[in-house]
Protein backbone atom coordinates (compact mmCIF):
# COMPACT_ATOMS: atom_id res chain seq x y z
CA UNK A 1 0.00 0.00 0.00
CA UNK A 2 1.08 3.68 -1.19
CA UNK A 3 0.50 7.10 0.94
CA UNK A 4 0.06 9.76 -0.96
CA UNK A 5 0.49 12.99 0.44
CA UNK A 6 -1.44 16.25 -0.27
CA UNK A 7 -1.70 19.51 0.99
CA UNK A 8 -5.37 21.46 0.30
CA UNK A 9 -5.14 24.94 0.26
CA UNK A 10 -9.07 25.44 0.90
CA UNK A 11 -12.25 25.16 3.08
CA UNK A 12 -13.25 22.94 0.30
CA UNK A 13 -12.10 22.12 -2.98
CA UNK A 14 -11.70 19.09 -5.27
CA UNK A 15 -7.91 18.16 -5.48
CA UNK A 16 -7.61 16.10 -8.76
CA UNK A 17 -5.01 13.13 -7.76
CA UNK A 18 -5.74 11.04 -11.32
CA UNK A 19 -1.59 11.43 -11.91
CA UNK A 20 -0.59 10.49 -8.25
CA UNK A 21 -2.48 6.97 -8.16
CA UNK A 22 -1.46 6.33 -12.13
CA UNK A 23 1.98 7.05 -10.69
CA UNK A 24 1.55 4.35 -7.92
CA UNK A 25 0.10 1.82 -10.38
CA UNK A 26 2.84 2.17 -12.72
CA UNK A 27 5.57 1.99 -9.69
CA UNK A 28 4.05 -1.45 -8.60
CA UNK A 29 4.05 -2.79 -12.27
CA UNK A 30 0.56 -4.38 -12.18
CA UNK A 31 -0.93 -4.85 -16.23
CA UNK A 32 -4.61 -6.01 -15.24
CA UNK A 33 -6.34 -5.66 -11.56
CA UNK A 34 -7.73 -3.30 -9.76
CA UNK A 35 -6.71 -0.15 -7.40
CA UNK A 36 -8.07 0.94 -4.36
CA UNK A 37 -7.60 4.68 -3.56
CA UNK A 38 -8.95 5.41 0.33
CA UNK A 39 -9.08 8.14 2.53
CA UNK A 40 -8.93 8.18 6.46
CA UNK A 41 -10.25 11.25 6.71
CA UNK A 42 -13.74 12.02 8.44
CA UNK A 43 -13.83 15.32 6.58
CA UNK A 44 -12.11 14.73 3.30
CA UNK A 45 -13.33 11.94 0.51
CA UNK A 46 -12.56 10.53 -2.67
CA UNK A 47 -14.70 10.37 -5.79
CA UNK A 48 -14.40 9.77 -9.35
CA UNK A 49 -15.84 13.22 -11.78
CA UNK A 50 -15.16 15.34 -14.83
CA UNK A 51 -11.74 16.39 -15.07
CA UNK A 52 -12.12 18.25 -18.02
CA UNK A 53 -13.93 21.72 -17.22
CA UNK A 54 -13.13 23.23 -14.23
CA UNK A 55 -16.68 24.11 -13.42
CA UNK A 56 -18.09 20.69 -12.35
CA UNK A 57 -15.98 20.95 -8.90
CA UNK A 58 -17.19 24.31 -8.64
CA UNK A 59 -21.08 22.93 -8.99
CA UNK A 60 -20.13 20.25 -7.22
CA UNK A 61 -19.44 22.05 -4.37
CA UNK A 62 -22.48 24.59 -4.79
CA UNK A 63 -24.45 21.20 -4.72
CA UNK A 64 -23.16 20.14 -1.42
CA UNK A 65 -23.69 23.05 0.39
CA UNK A 66 -27.07 23.51 -0.82
CA UNK A 67 -27.84 19.62 0.50
CA UNK A 68 -25.50 20.28 3.80
CA UNK A 69 -25.42 24.13 5.03
CA UNK A 70 -24.42 25.08 7.99
CA UNK A 71 -27.08 24.96 11.09
CA UNK A 72 -26.98 26.23 14.40
CA UNK A 73 -28.78 23.00 15.57
CA UNK A 74 -25.29 21.05 15.21
CA UNK A 75 -24.47 19.73 18.12
CA UNK A 76 -20.76 18.85 17.29
CA UNK A 77 -17.94 20.93 19.29
CA UNK A 78 -15.74 21.23 16.33
CA UNK A 79 -18.18 23.19 14.68
CA UNK A 80 -17.64 21.15 11.21
CA UNK A 81 -20.73 19.11 11.00
CA UNK A 82 -21.35 19.86 7.12
CA UNK A 83 -18.01 18.41 6.09
CA UNK A 84 -18.78 15.26 7.63
CA UNK A 85 -21.96 14.58 6.41
CA UNK A 86 -20.87 15.67 2.38
CA UNK A 87 -17.51 13.00 3.39
CA UNK A 88 -20.69 10.35 4.19
CA UNK A 89 -22.39 11.40 1.03
CA UNK A 90 -19.33 11.38 -1.57
CA UNK A 91 -17.64 8.60 0.55
CA UNK A 92 -14.12 7.22 1.24
CA UNK A 93 -12.98 5.23 -1.02
CA UNK A 94 -12.95 4.25 -5.34
CA UNK A 95 -11.84 1.38 -6.78
CA UNK A 96 -10.64 1.69 -10.09
CA UNK A 97 -9.84 -1.17 -12.66
CA UNK A 98 -6.07 -1.82 -14.37
CA UNK A 99 -5.76 -2.65 -18.02
CA UNK A 100 -2.63 -2.53 -19.62
CA UNK A 101 -0.75 -1.06 -16.77
CA UNK A 102 -3.36 1.79 -16.70
CA UNK A 103 -6.31 3.30 -14.93
CA UNK A 104 -9.56 2.47 -16.92
CA UNK A 105 -11.24 5.58 -16.64
CA UNK A 106 -13.59 7.31 -18.50
CA UNK A 107 -12.60 9.56 -21.27
CA UNK A 108 -13.30 12.62 -19.22
CA UNK A 109 -12.91 11.10 -15.25
CA UNK A 110 -10.52 12.13 -12.76
CA UNK A 111 -10.16 10.71 -9.12
CA UNK A 112 -10.52 13.37 -6.83
CA UNK A 113 -9.93 14.23 -2.83
CA UNK A 114 -12.84 16.20 -2.11
CA UNK A 115 -11.91 18.22 1.00
CA UNK A 116 -14.20 19.91 3.21
CA UNK A 117 -12.54 21.11 6.39
CA UNK A 118 -9.61 22.40 4.92
CA UNK A 119 -6.84 23.39 4.48
CA UNK A 120 -5.47 20.68 5.86
CA UNK A 121 -2.28 18.00 5.45
CA UNK A 122 -4.35 15.10 3.63
CA UNK A 123 -3.35 11.80 2.99
CA UNK A 124 -5.03 9.02 0.56
CA UNK A 125 -3.60 5.04 0.73
CA UNK A 126 -3.38 3.56 -2.82
CA UNK A 127 -3.49 0.22 -2.77
CA UNK A 128 -3.09 -1.97 -6.45
CA UNK A 129 -3.94 -5.63 -6.64
CA UNK A 130 -3.11 -7.85 -9.31
CA UNK A 131 -5.78 -9.42 -11.15
CA UNK A 132 -5.31 -13.63 -11.63
CA UNK A 133 -5.80 -15.40 -15.05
Amino acid sequence: MEEVSIRTQEHQAFYDITGKVQSVVRERGVEDGVCVVFSPHTTAGVTLNENWDESVQHDMGLGLNAISPSRSEYRHGEGNSPAHLKTSLIGSSEMIFIEGGELVLGRWQGIYLAEFDGPRSRKVFVKVLAGSA
